[in-house]
């Protein structure tokens, strides 16, 4: 018979962000309030919502970049709130962060872009690794070789965004935030960086939190998806769960008429799949 203590700390241990009464506000605007959530280990959790419902506040709350005005979050099992900066350091490489446009510095080249992070953390390799990893990176998001020596400036929209992941995977993370990693991009490239996203993470076993507006994305790649309206997290599960709800932005999200259209797109590819 199993323990239910044991049973308790195994499923902790399957949580790899815990966010519980995060409140988070800007003077008298309060963006969250009492929102909590739970990510688990090896899902691909799509966090979406309205215009001004805290996203990226969220996953900045969570790594760190802003601090909540109330709650817990724990990565790993390890709170992140008020840490000192050495304990909050040993946290932080077990993560890479996609931000929105790449957010590449313009100044540096691809592969010096991806060994940004890697001379932060681990100063004491040499160049010539630093390089040796910056390329296998760079080769493993996709882009060409010859890829590695440009400029961001000298990049397409779609290749900008493999260089950030490339970067974000620079440190061989156990999970990966990606805010918005399809926008601006057409429905080709877009479908292509959601196919990239699926395959990285079932090879290198990650744990991915995707912000974004992308349905087609939602249907594509995510295990599970969070909704946040009301200033908190209202609803989280697959998306025929979700639609089992009754809460009206959740109904015009999912059943308005681009939802209608990833749901037709998402049949088509399945059908293609089985065929």
């Amino acid at each position: 018979m199993s323990d239910p203590a044991s049973t308790a700390r195994a499923g902790r241990d399957d949580i790899v962000i815990r966010v519980r009464d995060l409140k988070n506000g800007f003077g008298d605007q309060i963006v969250h309030d009492g929102l909590d959530l739970d990510v688990r280990r090896g899902e691909i959790l799509g966090v979406v919502g309205g215009s001004g419902t805290g996203k990226s506040v969220l996953m900045r709350s969570i790594i760190g970049l802003q601090t909540p005005m109330e709650g817990e979050i724990e990565v790993f099992g390890e709170n992140t709130i008020g840490r000192e900066e050495t304990e909050a350091t040993a946290i932080r490489r077990r993560w890479g962060i996609l931000f929105q446009g790449g957010a590449l510095f313009s100044t540096l080249t691809v592969s010096e872009n991806v060994q940004v992070p890697l001379k932060e953390y681990y100063p004491q390799l040499d160049q010539a690794l630093l390089e040796e990893i910056g390329a296998y990176k760079v080769v493993m998001t996709g882009l060409p070789p010859e890829a590695a020596p440009k400029y961001p400036a000298e990049l397409s929209g779609g290749m900008k965004k493999r260089a950030g992941l490339a970067r974000a995977l620079a440190l061989d993370p156990e999970l990966l935030f990606l805010d918005e990693p399809t926008a601006g991009l057409d429905p080709i490239g877009a479908a292509a960086f959601d196919e990239l996203t699926a395959s990285l993470q079932k090879t290198l076993g990650l744990t991915v939190f995707l912000i974004t507006h992308d349905l087609d994305t939602l249907y594509a790649i995510c295990d599970r998806v969070a909704v946040l309206a009301d200033k908190k997290v209202i609803a989280v599960g697959t998306i025929p769960e979700l639609l089992a709800l009754d809460h009206p932005w959740i109904q015009e999200y999912f059943n308005g008429p681009r939802g209608r259209a990833a749901v037709a797109g998402s049949k088509a590819n399945r059908a293609e799949d089985r065929g």
